[in-house]
């Protein structure tokens, strides 16, 4: 068959996959997402069987490149099923991300609904960095024990406590015995100044952290809640997302892994590396390649168009009028993102998601069925859900 150039679009419910061999011909393939009784992965079994292989691993020597886009960030957020995790923040911010910004989006809604954190405990770390100004007179005794620097950005900035180290350490022990393994970190000013979070970063790694989100690296904007937000957000995706690659890419041979071209669909609807591939940069991941097709094939004679991709688990609305709109910052799931992305608008409604009846009102999702065991009319056990209404 030779060898392949394979697209595939991993959803919550279903997996699309596009083939096309050295020959030129194009081979299509849907599968169901999840069906442990016949097969572990979809993208990987789809792949097993257009190199017509018996067996796992796969050889990758068969397949010229792997493009994948995938909805696993996404839905994890929606349905809020993504990894425990913990926030540090400064000294005196432990409410950040609960009192926010205090914008109202429903300006008239007669009940504010605050919607609830995804991080599961927060630290306050004892530092504090201020940003110098001529107009604050401090006494030459104060100013003796205050360290100050000119950051990168030409900004200058005034150290009045470096992190306590020992407190840190003591605080970090106390998550991980709760079997937290995953930090979100976030300080004041790091967008100028992130020594502090990398030094944090170095002693997570050390005690054993399998995943440190510092938000100068995802994101190195002024705007503190926000930035935080993005951090907390990468912390409790990334590990859903390395969990799922490392489950694709055991699949392969192990000793012909570099041989293995594989790219993932990033928000902004560009493609990177399995190692850069991250929480933060893949909530849109799977909606973005719909965008990227649409705009290549749907765009005839200066028409604008509007795109709907209805999946299981979320729909995505989006629009083409020439040139792909993207935007730094957006709000999923009541949750503010900084990244570079598409302008689509997702809803945590598909046909999967679940109807319940509940506090006297009928309800639509959040939560999915997903393709295990999925709607009622799979007969697998699952629940009422959009499909069968």
């Amino acid at each position: 068959m030779g060898r392949l150039q394979v697209a595939i679009d991993r959803g919550g419910t279903f997996t699309d996959v596009v083939a096309r061999t050295s020959d030129g011909k194009i081979v299509t393939m849907k599968l169901l997402s999840e069906d442990p009784d016949k097969y572990k992965d979809a993208p990987t079994e789809a792949i097993r069987r257009l190199i017509k292989q018996d067996s796992f691993p796969l050889n990758p020597t068969d397949i010229d490149w792997i493009r994948m886009g995938t909805t696993v960030a996404t839905n994890a957020l929606l349905e809020r099923k993504g990894e425990r995790f913990a926030l540090l923040v400064t000294n005196g911010f432990r409410d950040l991300l609960h009192i926010g910004n205090q914008s109202r989006p429903k300006l008239f809604d007669l009940t504010i609904r605050i919607s609830d954190v995804i991080y599961e405990e927060v630290i306050e770390v004892n530092e504090r960095v201020v940003l110098s100004r001529d107009d604050c007179k401090l006494t030459d005794e104060i100013r003796g024990k205050i360290q100050e620097k000119t950051t990168t950005t030409g900004e200058k900035i005034e150290i009045w406590k470096a992190v306590d180290e020992e407190q840190l350490r003591k605080d970090l022990i106390k998550i991980k015995e709760k079997g937290i393994l995953s930090i979100a970190v976030a300080l004041l000013h790091s967008y100028c100044f992130p020594d502090h979070e990398l030094r944090i970063g170095e002693i997570a790694h050390e005690m054993g952290f399998t995943n440190v989100s510092l938000s100068h690296q995802i994101i190195a904007m002024q705007k503190y809640v926000p930035r935080a937000h993005t951090a907390s957000i990468d912390a409790y995706l990334t590990p859903c997302l390395k969990r799922y690659i490392d489950t694709f890419t055991n699949a392969f041979e192990k000793d012909k892994l570099h041989k293995l071209n594989v790219l993932f669909m990033q928000s902004d609807g560009g493609l990177t590396s399995v190692e850069k591939f991250s929480g933060s940069r893949a909530i849109l991941s799977g909606p973005a390649g719909g965008v990227i097709g649409y705009s290549v094939t749907s765009y005839i004679n200066s028409q604008p168009v509007i795109g709907f991709d209805m999946g299981g688990t979320s729909t995505d609305v989006s629009r083409f009028d020439g040139s792909l709109e993207h935007i730094l910052e957006s709000t999923i799931a009541s949750v503010t993102i900084q990244a570079p992305q598409l302008d689509i608008n997702t809803v945590a409604a598909g046909g999967g998601s679940i109807l319940s009846f509940r506090s006297g009102l009928f309800r639509v999702g959040p939560e999915s069925a997903g393709a295990q065991p999925g709607p009622a009319c799979y007969k697998k056990g699952g629940p009422l859900t959009v499909t069968d209404a």
